[in-house]
């Protein structure tokens, strides 16, 4: 003999709303979106800064705040520190290869020096795979000296790097 199919339980009905209960909570709208601003040098995109930056031509207000905030304490350990001083030269010529001045050309040639990239041949890439702005959301996992490094590598390759130019 075939055993017997077991039947599942009926449901069982479920009581009616209890309308005390607050099923339609107010959703807070999002904050008004603060400004922003695209960097003519480097393209990262930041809420808009209200100052201004005689010390970073080629930059956006913001960009350059954000710079120099990122490297405030690298800067004050260079005097005491070489590893952060070569930190700080290389962090500066990274942003001076990304923000050109074109009223100082020697500017631009010191920063590729100092990056190792060879003179003549090279053209100012079509965008850069990083920036001050990823240096500095990155520094809460990883060693400030050791994202700088990255950084100016990047930078030296983006601007030795084959069909990547501007026209």
């Amino acid at each position: 003999m075939l055993p017997r199919a077991v039947r599942p339980a009926a449901p069982t009905p479920r009581p009616a709303p209890d309308h005390r209960v607050g099923h339609h909570r107010q959703v807070p709208s999002d904050p008004a979106a603060e400004p922003t601003e695209a960097c003519p040098g480097c393209g990262a995109v930041l809420v808009r800064s209200d100052g201004t930056t005689d010390r970073h031509a080629g930059a956006s207000a913001s960009c350059g705040r954000l710079f120099d905030d990122t490297l405030r304490g690298l800067r004050e350990e260079a005097g005491a520190d070489a590893t952060a001083a070569a930190a700080v030269r290389r962090a500066d010529a990274a942003y001076d290869a990304q923000h050109v001045d074109p009223a100082d050309p020697d500017r631009l040639r010191g920063a590729l020096d100092a990056l190792g990239v060879p003179p003549g041949g090279q053209h100012r890439p079509v965008a850069w795979r990083t920036t001050i702005a990823d240096v500095a959301a990155d520094l809460d996992v990883i060693d400030l000296a050791v994202l700088v490094e990255a950084w100016a590598r990047s930078v030296g390759e983006d601007w030795t790097a084959v069909g990547a130019t501007r026209e």
